[in-house]
């Protein structure tokens, strides 16, 4: 089917849309108002701390690094997410309805799922690099700044082949919450959009999953060799590096895992009912990511908090970040031998 056609068909085949405000809404009204306030706030917060990222890498030569290209990949796909997605969000919500049209519904629906995906990537491929840097699967080869920027590459590709499709008649974008923002439509009943669905969750959420999982395990289980030979300041670094590790993958199934399982459940069980409620939490605890990405991923990242903080407060630091406390990456010296800062 032609993206001309596609642009014809209702908002989803199985919700009756349209934009007369007179027609019974999905949420009373004060809710639309709160959601509204809320996604401001996440988006207006979202769009602060990943432009401070972006630009504090773009002063600071120091930032510039193969390691830090991921991290500023994540940011800017975190940015298109909030500006595509969380603005779209606050006006339509502000509205009590959706605002932008069954154009504007493709153009968000897209828009959101090409920069989350991307950023969803983007946080497998933070994972990957940082076990190839640590436990050097691959012997002497060291990670340079080409291979940072292949992953990059791959990252958007892998989110542009899979986004695409529902352009052209294979899945389409839908209304989905409240109905005042659009995503891929998992609702409905038809045997292309269950198959899209199926092969989204697989290869767009199981892999990304899988790939952090084994990373860091198998990251984990080097430092914790290395611990018990070292000991001392490598049992220091083993601890903080499990403690970002819990934070990455819990911030990780928070986001993306009750979006992921709802959309699995409709498409195995077709007779279940889902409230537009219960369908709205998932939808903005995948929008939330774009604020605690940054904050995860960079700020636990002393190198650049002792960038980014001055730059958030206009040159002011409300602590000192010492140099000795400076340890962006920790990566093993020589196979089994000790773990020690990355300059």
């Amino acid at each position: 089917m032609a993206l001309s056609a596609n642009l014809t068909e209702p908002y989803s085949s199985s919700i009756s849309f349209t934009e007369n405000p007179t027609v019974e809404p999905f949420f009373p009204r004060y809710g639309y108002t709160i959601l509204s306030v809320v996604m401001g706030i996440v988006t207006v917060t979202a769009v602060v701390l990943n432009v401070t990222v972006i630009v504090v890498t773009a002063r600071h030569r120091q930032l510039r690094q193969p390691l830090n290209y991921a991290l500023v990949n994540l940011a800017v796909a975190d940015l298109g997410t909030a500006v595509m997605g969380g603005v779209p969000a606050v006006l339509s919500n502000a509205a009590g309805h959706h605002v932008l049209g069954r154009a504007g519904c493709i153009l968000e629906g897209f828009s959101v799922a090409l920069f989350g995906i991307t950023a969803l990537c983007t946080v497998a491929l933070i994972a990957v690099e940082r076990l190839f840097v640590v436990c050097k699967p691959l012997g002497s080869i060291k990670f340079q700044g080409w291979h940072a920027v292949v992953g990059v590459v791959i990252s958007w590709l892998w989110s542009l082949i899979w986004n695409t499709p529902p352009l052209f008649g294979w899945g389409s974008y839908a209304l989905e919450g409240v109905k005042t923002s659009c995503g891929p439509d998992w609702q409905s009943r038809q045997p292309g959009n269950v198959s899209y669905i199926l092969c989204y969750f697989l290869l767009c959420f199981a892999v990304p999953f899988t790939l952090i999982v084994l990373s860091y395990t198998w990251l984990l289980w080097t430092l914790r060799q290395v611990a018990q030979m070292s000991g001392g300041a490598a049992a220091k670094a083993e601890a903080k590096v499990a403690c970002m590790v819990v934070a990455m993958v819990l911030a990780f199934l928070v986001s993306w895992m009750p979006y992921s399982v709802l959309a699995l459940v409709v498409v195995f069980d077709p007779e279940v009912k889902v409230g537009p409620l219960v369908a709205m939490l998932p939808v903005y605890l995948a929008k939330s990511s774009t604020v605690y990405n940054p904050l995860i991923y960079i700020f636990m990242n002393k190198q650049f908090q002792k960038y980014a903080v001055p730059f958030l407060f206009c040159g002011w630091s409300p602590w000192e970040l010492e140099e000795s406390d400076a340890e962006p990456h920790t990566t093993i010296s020589s196979v089994g031998n000790q773990v020690s800062p990355e300059p």
